[in-house]
């Protein structure tokens, strides 16, 4: 595989995400790059993280990690 074709597959399994924009107050915008910096994430990767936290939290996507889980037998 050339280095150009490891690109274009890298590029192509980015491409899935949607682009949009995003208005945010700066108090908001501040205390979420705190947090990210303190998890060593980008800005972005942390504001990915809380919507994909919310949505598996309210049931509105599956959580892959507890579906991989083996659950305890009672008794």
């Amino acid at each position: 595989m050339t280095p150009k074709e490891s690109t274009d597959n890298q590029t192509k399994a980015v491409s899935t995400k949607k682009n949009f924009v995003l208005r945010i107050d700066e108090e908001t915008f501040k205390a979420i790059e705190k947090w990210a910096a303190d998890e060593f994430r980008s800005v972005n990767g942390q504001i990915e993280y809380i919507v994909d936290r919310a949505l598996k939290e309210n049931g509105r996507k599956k959580d892959n990690k507890k579906e991989d889980k083996p659950q305890k037998e009672k008794g």
